[in-house]
């Protein structure tokens, strides 16, 4: 048997968290077009006959000096330090920058730790597209294997993993075999439920957003969980656009996310109570981030 922890970084929306989702087959890391969706180190498993990849799923790497920037950039250089191997990925819809080149010479000085470079959304990139892609990476990681597909299509994945398994130790697995996640129980709802505010929010609203689930409740003998969570903003005005007028909006989140938290719980009956609150200025509450961002 083989076992690896593979952390996967690449700037925001180049889909990292499709990635992970498509190998693990279930919803792991929330999406949206939105850039840095994923705000913290998230892991999902995969297991088959071969072993198990422990994929760590990294903030888009983007380089900035604000502090929530800055720590987001912390999460995910702190997830490679303690990894069997690293996942590039890269979106070659978009042609190599400043943040692209800052990845790859990072990367570049790691030299314990075999970096594998994946070329993802095959399904919408040009044959000069890829070739532009393979030969930005060919020159600045020129020890790395190079592999194209398509999270979204599920297109190329079986070759990739492949490649991650030849680079995994052998070792016995980490996690029991029908694990998909680690991630607590709370975390799973509240970042469900932010994934719905983001998709249905306007477009100033994502980043100012985090969730937080305060109650949950099991009642055993009535096979019922009632979950209470709040969406936090940074100003009072935000607080309109979320619930909506006469409250649609703040109906359609729950409702959105109602449909994925109750695969959690198939077999009993959900009550969501979702609201939402003003935290101002909580992208420069260091405590708070300490909380958030882990």
């Amino acid at each position: 048997m083989k076992c690896a922890t593979v952390t996967i970084i690449g700037r925001p929306s180049a889909g990292k968290s499709t990635l992970v989702n498509t190998i693990c087959e279930a919803k792991v890391s929330i999406t949206a077009r939105t850039p840095q969706t994923t705000r913290n180190a998230i892991k999902g498993i995969y297991t088959d006959s071969r072993g198990q990849l422990v994929f760590t799923d990294t903030p888009g790497y983007h380089t900035s000096d604000k502090q929530f920037n800055k720590r987001l950039q912390d999460v995910a250089l702190s997830a490679l330090e303690d990894s069997d191997i690293i996942l590039y990925v890269i979106d070659a819809s978009r042609q190599p920058g400043e943040e692209e080149e800052a990845i790859a010479g990072l990367l570049s000085k790691i030299t314990k730790t075999p970096v594998i470079c994946g070329i993802n959304k095959a399904d919408i990139l040009t044959e000069i597209q890829k070739e532009t892609a393979t030969s930005f990476l060919q020159k600045q990681l020129p020890a790395s294997p190079v592999l194209t597909f398509s999270a979204q299509e599920d297109t190329g994945i079986d070759e990739l993993l492949i490649t991650l398994f030849s680079h995994a130790p052998e070792s016995e697995p980490l996690y029991p075999e029908e694990t998909f996640t680690d991630q607590p129980l709370e975390f799973r709802i509240a970042e469900i439920i932010r994934e719905k505010a983001i998709r249905l929010s306007r477009e100033e609203l994502p980043h100012s957003i985090f969730v937080e689930v305060s109650d949950l409740e099991y009642n055993e003998e009535e096979s019922k969980v009632w979950v209470r969570a709040f969406i936090n903003v940074e100003r009072e005005s935000q607080k309109g656009m979320v619930v909506g007028k006469g409250g649609d909006n703040i109906k359609k989140i729950r409702k959105e996310s109602f449909k994925d938290i109750k695969k959690i719980f198939p077999d009993l009956q959900l009550t969501i109570d979702l609201r939402v609150k003003t935290q101002e200025k909580w992208r420069q509450d260091s405590g708070l981030l300490d909380k958030l961002l882990t």
